[in-house]
């Protein structure tokens, strides 16, 4: 049953609506509108100019509308008269094909037609630094080997716990809380749930951390790499796929009795093991979508940390419960995609999975060989192994030339994609550092 927004507003003492979208780059855009004007604009939308935001959109394109989906409406926790809502981008009567959440909406809904209904939990890593970003915040958080430090995580119990009360409160059902594997670096969980209302979450979830750290004179960071030699920010997905959506669902079709091969030994079936090998075809493509920023590259090709580990991939692998590969299977009928970094867009992430997973059902694609070795101690004896692009420029190119993920993920959108962050790219190379000046200059 649909929501009314305007009954919502008057029976929770809501007096704004932020109306929502998220932009290719992951920005979050909104419009704040008044209680007494949210029926009109649950039918019409609120206007935007997208070529003001990150979007292949030009000054002369018409209005863009923002339709609220109700179904995702929250009431911010924090300031109770303000509920936040995403959208649905409509252009002249028509979904925006590039924009982020309408390409997972399409992707949700191609996937349903051959039965699968994918459902995400999504690990959110993020550093608690000064305003200014330039330093961890609690000055104390020292540790050569911080992860799950009980001192460190109590000194920033006033942020954490507001954080999890909120998500107890929205029924999110969060489990956990830990000082992760970098000084100042912490990392919250909750229940995973079908792929658009994960993202719609991921989504909130980025907007309310910073907005509490503010609150609290910090600042919430999710950049991949904020802090050379120390861990960085990933953003682990736990993939499954069942028989029906939301509450209907029943069955997991990724679970399967143990059995003989490398997939259906570890409790994966056979469609959870074609999910898994679109997962390996594509990755070095996934990663323009997984890790969109040129700081990305700087966590997945990093050098040791200081705590002896970098916790992420470079190479295109897979294994059992062994957290030094790209894909892990923990147990039956999930697995755990360790790529994505904490730029990840919230519905391109998913969009993706879904694509790669999608293509691997429909091809019958092998993930190849398991491999249950130490990748950080003896990776290099992994000779056939692909390796994760270098860079984002390389990343690109790989998606580019991956014709079977962009038609997926739809031309419209591929397109516009490619060209914004080349365009960034260019922008990003044609900017002089100082570590030019310091190895060039006397040269």
């Amino acid at each position: 049953m649909t929501t009314d927004l305007a009954a919502f507003a008057a029976d929770r003492g809501v007096k704004y609506f932020m109306i929502s979208y998220t932009d290719l780059f992951g920005g979050q855009r909104a419009k704040l509108v008044p209680a007494q004007a949210i029926a009109a604009m649950q039918q019409e939308g609120a206007g935007f100019a997208g070529f003001a935001t990150h979007l292949d959109l030009t000054p002369a394109h018409p209005d863009m509308l923002a339709v609220p989906d109700p179904t995702s409406v929250i009431q911010l926790p924090w300031k109770p008269e303000v509920a936040w809502v995403a959208s649905t981008c409509v252009m002249e009567g028509e979904a925006v094909a590039q924009a982020p959440r309408n390409v997972l909406r399409r992707l949700i809904a191609e996937a349903a037609t051959e039965g699968m209904h994918v459902k995400t939990g999504i690990e959110a890593e993020f550093f608690l630094l000064s305003p200014a970003g330039d330093q961890i915040s609690d000055p104390f958080d020292t540790a050569s080997k911080p992860c799950y430090d009980q001192q460190a995580v109590m000194r920033r119990y006033d942020v954490v716990r507001e954080i999890c009360d909120y998500m107890l409160d929205l029924g999110w059902n969060p489990y956990q809380n830990d000082h992760e594997d970098a000084n100042g670096q912490f990392e919250m969980n909750w229940e995973y749930d079908d792929a658009l209302a994960t993202a719609d979450k991921h989504s909130f979830f980025k907007f309310m951390a910073r907005s509490v750290a503010e609150k609290h004179g910090f600042r919430a960071t999710f950049m991949p790499k904020p802090i050379p030699g120390l861990t960085g920010n990933g953003c682990h997905a736990h993939i499954s796929v069942w028989d029906a959506p939301g509450k209907q669902a029943r069955v997991n079709v990724f679970a399967a009795p143990k059995g003989d091969g490398p997939t259906a030994e570890l409790g994966l079936s056979e469609q959870g093991k074609h999910f898994l090998g679109g997962i390996m075809k594509h990755a070095p493509a996934l990663a323009a979508i997984t890790n969109p920023t040129v700081n990305s590259y700087k966590r997945i090709n990093a050098p040791r940390t200081m705590s002896g580990a970098t916790w992420a991939p470079n190479s295109v692998t897979w294994t059992g419960n062994n957290r030094t590969h790209m894909v892990r299977v923990p147990g039956p009928g999930r697995f755990e995609l360790r790529l994505p970094d904490g730029a990840a867009n919230p519905y391109l992430l998913q969009a993706v999975i879904i694509a790669a997973g999608l293509s691997g059902v429909r091809s019958k694609a092998d993930p190849g060989k398991r491999h249950d070795i130490d990748m950080y101690a003896e990776g290099h004896t992994v000779t056939d192994a692909p390796k994760l692009p270098q860079n984002m420029l390389d990343a690109l190119r790989a998606y580019d030339k991956d014709s079977g993920l962009r038609m997926m993920m739809g031309d419209a959108f591929s397109t516009s994609y490619i060209k914004m962050k080349l365009q960034e790219w260019h922008d990003y190379t044609a900017h002089f550092t100082q570590w030019e000046k310091e190895n060039t200059l006397d040269i």
